[in-house]
């Protein structure tokens, strides 16, 4: 009963960034501004970034129950005020309260696992957390179309309601943990100073390319200001007696490695996941709708592997191989998908990418389970957070940096084919709607095909290369005894093995 409300809080968490991409024309429609059209997305993955490592360590601090439900009720109340907003400002700053709270409802699961469920046994629910994650890739879209055609784009924020009721009433009647209270005082400098460069790395990949030029004037600034404020705090969190993120977390090899895997596996999972549609769309004439479905291979590819993972885990208590086949199967299938072009069918794209779902079903769960393996129980919330937020900012930097380097892709490719009126098409944005794709002229709509397919091919390729430092990092992975194994094992008079330290710090 606990996981299946853990899991109702992880989907809404990660419903929500999926779900409002296919209701912002009608949002638009209702509400106006355009022009601030980018920040009800954006608000949403600041303030869920921002807070992730907070909640962690307030969860560490003063107990995981009391901090989950606190996220829990936040999440809702920004759900139900984002679907009564009447303007487009009220929209942005309701999501960023919605953000905040799904902040906390990320880590607070993978906080809450690892408090309850042993390294040693978490496998087994590798294969519904992956399941999860599909559903959300895959429904968010549907679901999001569906409640704004028939029901009104607010739906797409009150349907939150009756989920978050039943995950609030089963872990508040179900869920028992320890109490804590710490002594200490919470950080609130290093939480301030971890916000602001947080903030400033995602604007810089937000807006880096689109609303600015990368060497604008604000783009620079806003480097400066994440540098310098990420910096001060490294400095302060040396000095405090309770910092929100502990360095020393970081002295573990483990805890390192898996967090710069998460980082990459992010960045290329994210990046691709963003341009496979519009390939889909663009070049091989699928709908909106068919282009999520489309991607069933991938997500079921990952689902299997993941559940595969989980149970050989589980059983034999190994992981290394994880992480290492993972990375190389992201490589390979990142290449393939480098190797598409205008000719290529739905059929063989599906394969290319059930080959990239069987690597990031090695990866999405494992590398997890070994950062919390490789932390003390006491440091279970931060460790989690570390990695979630790791992988979110590799997230925003992969889609800025492949999303650039798709855009100069199209545009070189638009001018060499069709010259410079139909380079002037893309003068504004490399993405036309299938709408607008329709009322070019041929031989400029033929241009863009191919050009979107240079474009996907630059993404995937760039994807494929990045894929192999994650490769080789999981190579220096040291396969630590999984705690909780004791439980699994006995020596040869029947009594119980010693347990097996967290991991070994170098």
């Amino acid at each position: 009963m606990v996981i299946f409300a853990l899991m109702i809080a992880m989907l809404l968490a990660m419903l929500d960034n999926m779900i409002v991409g296919t209701a912002m024309p009608t949002i638009v429609g209702e509400l106006g501004g355009l022009d601030h059209l980018s920040w009800v997305v954006t608000a949403y993955t600041l303030a869920t970034a921002a807070s992730t490592p907070i909640w962690g360590k307030l969860g560490d601090m003063y107990g995981r129950k009391g901090v989950f439900l606190t996220s829990i009720v936040i999440f809702l109340g920004g759900s139900a005020l984002s679907g009564m907003a009447q303007s487009m400002g009220e929209l942005i700053g309701f999501r960023a309260i919605q953000g905040l709270g799904a902040g906390g409802l990320m880590v607070g699961v993978m906080a809450i696992i690892g408090d309850l469920v042993p390294p040693r046994e978490r496998g087994r629910y590798q294969g519904i957390m992956a399941g999860v994650m599909a559903v959300a890739m895959i429904g968010g879209p549907l679901v999001g179309g569906t409640l704004t055609d028939h029901l009104g784009w607010r739906w797409i924020f009150y349907i939150n309601l009756p989920l978050g009721a039943i995950a609030l009433a089963a872990i508040t009647a179900v869920l028992h943990l320890p109490k804590k209270r710490s002594q200490g005082r919470i950080d609130y400098t290093g939480a301030a100073l971890l916000t602001v460069g947080i903030t400033a790395l995602v604007l810089i990949t937000t807006w880096g390319g689109n609303e600015y030029a990368w060497g604008s004037f604000e783009i620079i600034g806003l480097g400066a200001l994440g540098v310098l404020a990420l910096v001060a705090f490294l400095y302060v969190e040396t000095k405090v007696a309770e910092p929100v993120l502990p360095l020393h977390i970081f002295r573990n090899r483990n805890f390192t490695l898996v967090t710069a895997i998460g980082f990459l596996t992010g960045f290329v999972m994210f990046g691709s996941t963003t341009f496979l549609p519009l390939y889909q769309q663009t070049v091989q004439g699928a709908t909106a709708t068919n282009s999520g479905l489309l991607l069933l291979p991938m997500l079921l590819g990952m689902l299997v592997v993941s559940l595969v993972a989980g149970r050989v885990t589980t059983q034999t208590g190994k992981y290394k191989i994880f992480p290492i086949v993972g990375g190389l199967l992201i490589t390979v299938g990142m290449f393939l998908l480098s190797t598409m072009d205008t000719e290529t069918t739905r059929f063989t794209s599906g394969l290319y990418m059930a080959v990239l779902g069987m690597g990031m079903g090695c990866l999405m769960q494992t590398t997890m389970l070994v950062a919390q393996n490789s932390v003390e129980m006491k440091d279970m919330g931060v460790g989690s957070s570390s990695a979630t937020l790791f992988r979110t900012l590799g997230g925003s930097f992969g889609v800025a940096i492949l999303g650039a380097l798709f855009t100069s892709q199209v545009r070189d490719t638009m001018t060499e084919r069709g010259g410079g009126k139909a380079a002037a098409i893309t003068s504004g944005s490399a993405q036309l709607d299938p709408a607008s794709l329709k009322l070019l002229p041929p031989p400029i709509r033929d241009a863009y095909t191919h050009a979107v397919a240079s474009g996907a091919h630059q993404v995937f390729l760039w994807g494929a290369l990045i894929s192999i430092i994650g490769a080789v990092a999981a190579w220096f992975v040291k396969e630590v005894p999984l705690r909780g194994a004791a439980a699994k094992s006995a020596d040869s008079d029947g009594a119980p093995a010693e347990a097996a330290p967290a991991a070994e710090t170098v």
